[in-house]
């Protein structure tokens, strides 16, 4: 089918068409939200991916979600791929279970892994109660458009419509008995009233409770990090949870907690720290090796084993800020075991700038203690070394153990504990034994 219309496309009007998708892709999406999405689908699907790739991040999710079902395989399975993850879950989430399995089957493992982990959210928060089938709107839709649109999609929505901008960030609402209203040329941007409250994906349910509560709402938009749409939470959604949660709790009593809690028994907590306190002592042991090696190094020039620890606890606090960034932006989605590459680099070029101003302070400093030009040299090598080092592991380390599968919280800070100590202590002490010459003098 799709040969067949290729050849009846004139490669002229295939060419502007083209030329319009790159050069003004947010024109373009704002152009096609209103067209027949069968007459686009026949337009657009002549045009290679990367053309459509610009123009298909403008689009918002519900018009997305319509167009990308009538599109080629090859078009469908490309376009996935190569999407930022991101825009990727939320136009899927305008699919039914049925037709998203079928669209996740075509992808390869690796790419379809990553979207399913996107998808999942923690039990009890907003990405698990909310409603993603819902179509957001451009607040230049007149009254009489976005009418037309509310019925032909059959929409099921609560009481009002929530409007985005260009790029999809949540901006106001629009109740629906204002809408049956107004004069069918009034733009919803003149009826529109702000945003009282929105949760991001990983708020709790206590969070949420709260909020519908205390602000009397019928219904609560969850955006993601960028405070782009992705669903809503209704109240009679929210209540039927929570009675289910309160029966799983009667249930759970009988029954030891997977998780330890703060009054869990003792012999309980053992059992799940003891494991890690072990490891813990291993890597241990494995930084006191590397001092080891240097041992007759440290015996000549006590003043090494003095500054020993200024550089194992810098570079520990600074792989210590990594980590916590890199976990944060892996708990709120903002970045995926795709991004490892970006984030490594990021945190590698802040470690050396930072090292850098470490170095330079802390030269200063044993300058005036030891008056010693190669003490300075060595410390301010070592600083810069372990600190590109530690963030590298603080950016690695929870990216890794999240590729396969375990969770990162727990096990992070002891690897990068060794990883640190390990490197600090072995470029401190292999630099010193290289210049230990301007040591003597």
């Amino acid at each position: 089918m799709a040969t067949d219309m290729a050849e009846e496309v004139n490669p002229v009007d295939a060419a502007l068409t083209r030329r319009f998708l790159l050069e003004y892709p947010q024109e373009a999406a704002l152009k096609i939200e209103t067209m027949p999405a069968t007459d686009v689908a026949e337009i657009i699907s002549q045009q290679p991916v990367y053309v459509l790739l610009p123009m298909w991040t403008y689009l918002l999710p519900g018009s997305a979600a319509a167009l990308v079902r009538l599109l080629p395989e090859s078009h469908i399975v490309e376009l996935l791929t190569e999407l930022p993850p991101q825009d990727t879950v939320r136009m899927l989430g305008q699919f039914s279970k049925t037709d998203l399995e079928t669209v996740l089957q075509t992808l390869q493992e690796s790419v379809r892994n990553e979207l399913i982990t996107l998808m999942t959210y923690p039990e009890g928060s907003a990405g698990r109660l909310m409603d993603t089938r819902i179509w957001s709107f451009h607040s230049h839709l007149t009254v009489a458009e976005t009418l037309k649109i509310l019925r032909k999609t059959k929409l099921k929505t609560s009481r009002g419509i929530f409007l985005v901008d260009a790029d999809g960030r949540l901006t106001a609402k629009v109740h629906l008995q204002d809408i049956a209203i107004s004069e069918p040329g009034v733009t919803l941007s003149e009826i529109s009233q702000p945003v009282t409250a929105a949760v991001t994906s990983t708020a709790g349910k206590d969070e949420i409770s709260d909020l519908f509560e205390r602000l009397q709402l019928l219904d609560l938009p969850v955006v993601d990090i960028d405070q782009r749409m992705l669903g809503i939470i209704n109240h009679a959604s929210l209540v039927q949870v929570s009675q289910e949660d309160m029966s799983s709790d009667v249930l759970a009593m009988v029954g030891a907690s997977r998780d330890e809690r703060a009054l869990s028994g003792s012999w309980f907590a053992v059992k799940k720290r003891m494991p890690w306190l072990q490891i813990n002592l291993i890597t241990a042991f494995l930084a006191a090796s590397v001092v080891g090696l240097f041992e007759s190094t440290i015996a000549s020039f006590t003043a090494l084993a003095v500054l020993l620890p200024v550089v194992a606890g810098q570079s520990g606090n600074a792989g210590a800020q990594a980590l916590a960034v890199t976990m944060r932006g892996l708990a709120l989605r903002e970045i995926t075991v795709r991004h490892w590459f970006r984030v490594m680099f990021k945190e590698v070029r802040v470690g050396f700038m930072n090292g850098i101003a470490i170095a330079l302070t802390c030269g200063l400093g044993v300058f005036i203690w030891s008056q010693s030009v190669g003490l300075v040299l060595i410390i301010c090598s070592a600083m810069v070394l372990a600190m590109i080092a530690a963030g590298f592991a603080g950016a690695i380390v929870p990216i890794v153990l999240v590729k396969f599968g375990q969770d990162p919280a727990q096990a992070s800070s002891i690897i990068l504990t060794t990883v640190t100590d390990i490197v600090g202590f072995f470029a401190f002490l292999g630099i010193a034994t290289l210049l230990s010459g301007m040591l003597l003098a």
